[in-house]
């Protein structure tokens, strides 16, 4: 009995283990093997065994690093990084979304005043005031769209620029509250709202994590046009 009772103890600790890996990478974007190492303390075999069962499980997966990732680590073969899938948002995220769901449910029943609009406009003035200096030291569009993506990846949603034949997309492959957003697309449309406003430019959502793609996808034109009189060149 007291072996089995070890067994069980260690096999709880090593699930706990696992979780707090993918939730690592949830929260945090695209991590190397060497970085949750470090992060989570654990020795690189340890690190590589959680996750080798949790790609085994369909709740993470390996990708290239986005290229500016890659050269700031240097010369020589680009280290892998494993992202969160579909299926591991699912298994990790709901718990949290669940009471801000409520909490914005019983606000817009408050009053007349429609406070979840307020609540999302309010997040992303947050957004605007946080990443406004750093992009507005570029006056390229390009530079703009990379800083708002490093921004982006900062606080989770593991963002990344590509350049595309008419302008650039902005690529959030994970959104923190993509379950909340599903019920009140009032936060992506402020989102929406504020990167045009930053980056001084009319701007187009693609996609949405939360209304079931894949990824967010953003659409930033390569001519500028203004957010505030669209159609006319900047």
């Amino acid at each position: 009995m007291a072996e089995l009772r070890n067994t069980i103890v260690v096999k709880k600790s090593e699930d706990k283990t696992r979780d707090l890996v993918a939730r690592t990478i949830l929260e945090n974007g695209p991590q190397s093997a060497a970085e949750l190492s470090l992060r989570l303390k654990l020795t690189p075999a340890g690190i590589r065994r959680h996750i080798d069962l949790l790609v085994a499980a369909g709740l993470l997966e390996a990708r290239e690093p986005h290229r500016a990732a890659a050269s700031l680590r240097g010369r020589g073969r680009p280290t892998k990084v494993f992202v969160i899938t579909d299926l591991g948002r699912e298994k990790f995220e709901h718990s949290y979304d669940d009471l801000a769901v409520s909490a914005l449910r019983f606000m817009s029943t408050l009053s007349e005043r429609d406070l979840v609009l307020e609540f999302a406009e309010s997040r992303a003035a947050e957004i605007e005031r946080v990443v406004g200096k750093a992009i507005n030291s570029s006056s390229k569009t390009f530079k703009k769209v990379d800083a708002l993506a490093e921004f982006l990846t900062a606080e989770g949603y593991a963002a990344e620029s590509k350049v595309t034949a008419h302008g650039v997309q902005l690529c959030q492959h994970h959104c923190p509250i993509a379950h909340v957003a599903s019920e009140f697309p009032q936060l992506c449309e402020a989102e929406t709202e504020a990167f045009s406003r930053v980056l001084g430019t009319h701007v187009q959502r693609l996609a949405t994590i939360a209304q079931g793609d894949g990824i967010c996808t953003t659409f930033i034109p390569a001519n500028p046009i203004s957010h505030t009189k669209k159609g006319v060149r900047a």
